[in-house]
């Protein structure tokens, strides 16, 4: 059984090691911390970590440094959050208070959250099983060009050029803007896939050749809107950390870029009562990420849509701030999205 001020002492280990990334002693502990304990007695707890698996030593040096468990219980032991600073706040709300499609805002997001942990921050499309087509827009680029619009109640946007002799002639592509917009205006994206295929058979047989390829551009719209992927920022935080990895990081980037192994592990991670979910080091080994520690909340998307953002970054990170950063842009990103049940 770890008392009291073991935890303690293994709270101040973490925060040392994450700070300075040099292994921990229990005269540094005496000198930075107040105890109100000699050296030895600090050791003792130390041992009783290390005989506990929560510290270990990485080399014959006196210092400790903590063992994914160790991390884990530290995670587990935090009953409040570091508040973000006044700078982190404003950063936030100026950052992504600006306005702009889903692709826009979920790109800043990610950019804002990798800046402000010095990680590789991932933010999941909501989930558009129950997304609806809000508008369908046909713009004219050229005579021989025309721009496809899909646009969601989730605030999805999806654009794609397409050849076609509709850009040419503004009453055919009037006639089709028409058609597509009340066959799909309102429907489930599943709803939209099938109704799609049933529109060359309403289209005047004249214009059916213009409308093929516009059609076709849709349901390609349709189908990448229903799948979930991410978005990601910070990758080169990974370089600059590389210290704190066995071997490669390469490893590492390639499981991230297969972004079906980040939305596996972000649907196995339930929030806890500080609203964000922590997974450490051996624990992502089935994800080929064990040497690493991902974090994540939830954030809501209009149309009752969820999905989760968070960072993946080494085992020495602050938990604590970083966390604090994880759930308070998962916050403000639900209300800026317009849902703030968060």
């Amino acid at each position: 059984m770890v008392s009291e001020r073991s935890l303690a002492v293994l709270r101040v280990i973490v925060q040392d090691y994450v700070s300075t990334s040099e292994p921990v002693g229990s005269k540094s502990i005496v000198d930075r911390h107040s105890f109100g304990v000699s050296s030895a007695t600090i050791r003792n707890d130390m041992a009783q970590l290390e005989e506990d698996g929560l510290i270990a030593a990485p080399h014959t040096s006196s210092g400790r440094v903590p063992t994914d468990k160790g991390y884990r219980v530290f995670v587990d032991q935090l009953t409040e959050l570091r508040p973000l600073s006044t700078a982190q706040r404003t950063a936030i709300e100026k950052f992504l208070g600006e306005t702009g499609d889903l692709d826009e805002v979920l790109g800043r997001t990610v950019r804002l959250l990798s800046q402000l942990t010095s990680t590789v921050a991932l933010a999941q499309y909501p989930s558009f099983g129950t997304a609806r087509v809000r508008h369908i827009e046909l713009v004219a680029l050229a005579p021989n060009r025309v721009m496809t619009v899909l646009i969601t109640d989730t605030g999805r946007v999806e654009q794609h050029t397409s050849e076609s002799a509709a850009g040419g002639d503004p009453e055919l592509l009037g006639r089709l803007r028409e058609l597509v917009n009340a066959q799909l205006d309102g429907k489930a994206l599943a709803d939209a896939a099938a109704a799609l295929r049933g529109i060359p058979e309403l289209v005047d047989p004249a214009d059916r050749p213009a409308a093929a390829p516009l059609i076709a551009a849709l349901s390609e719209q349709v189908a990448a809107t229903r799948h979930d992927r991410l978005v990601m920022a910070g990758a080169a935080n990974l370089a600059r950390t590389e210290r704190d990895f066995t071997g490669s990081i390469y490893p590492v980037l390639e499981a991230i870029e297969e972004q079906v192994t980040i939305l596996r592990l972000f649907g196995e991670m339930t929030p806890d009562d500080t609203g964000v979910s922590a997974r450490i080091g051996r624990e992502n080994d089935d994800f080929g990420l064990g040497q690493t520690s991902v974090l994540s909340s939830g954030y809501a998307a209009p149309g009752g849509a969820v999905a989760r953002l968070g960072v993946l970054g080494p085992t020495r990170m602050d938990y604590s701030g970083n966390m604090a950063a994880v759930r308070a842009v998962a916050r403000y990103l639900s209300r800026l999205l317009g849902d703030d049940e968060q």
